[in-house]
């Protein structure tokens, strides 16, 4: 490996985040951005073709050295890892209606969901998941909430256009036909 991707590919190791691409060039000043662009394909490649553990990606608008996904589980079964926390249902449905219909407002979020959203507002915001991104033209100049690199970092994306389309995603939730004699079983029970 040239020494540049041996100096990137330490940075990587020791960041516990993605480094996008000018924090890396500010490692060495001089470097063209086409010979960073190359180290970063060297060092991907290096690990790719010797076969290791872990892979270069890149997401969340940056890269980071990450476990190969085929070792995840058993990483995670032998608790090596530390586990991000887990998002709420309910913070879930919000953020994904964020992520979808970003800028909004939290008016808007709630006439969504139903359900008033301060709290999950405030808990995706101290986690870095989103973030004000302006304000509304209309009565009062509401905060407008859009997502972080944080967030991208979080669901392993590159970017936003990475999101399941809405197609994709009525596809994905529809559940299946219930059978015949189940549905009998439960009209008798009723």
């Amino acid at each position: 490996m040239t020494p540049l991707a041996k100096l990137l590919e330490a940075a990587l190791f020791a960041s516990a985040r993605p480094i996008a691409t000018d924090e890396l060039a500010s490692l060495d000043p001089e470097v063209s951005p086409a010979e960073l662009q190359s180290a970063l394909d060297e060092i991907r490649e290096h690990y790719d073709v010797e076969g290791h553990g872990v892979e270069l990606t890149e997401l969340g608008g940056g890269w980071q050295i990450l476990t190969r996904a085929e070792y995840t589980e058993a990483i995670e079964r032998a608790q090596l890892a530390a586990r991000p926390a887990r998002l709420s249902g309910a913070a879930l449905e919000t953020l994904a209606i964020i992520a979808y219909r970003q800028p909004i407002s939290r008016t808007e979020i709630e006439e969504i969901r139903g359900v008033a959203v301060g709290g999950v507002l405030k808990s995706l915001h101290e986690r870095g998941l989103i973030d004000v991104v302006g304000r509304a033209e209309g009565l009062g100049r509401p905060l407008l909430y859009g997502t972080t690199p944080v967030f991208l970092e979080h669901f392993a994306l590159r970017h936003l256009e990475e999101l399941p389309r809405g197609d994709e995603l009525a596809i994905a939730l529809r559940l299946p036909p219930r059978e015949p004699e189940m549905a009998s079983a439960v009209d008798e029970n009723e």
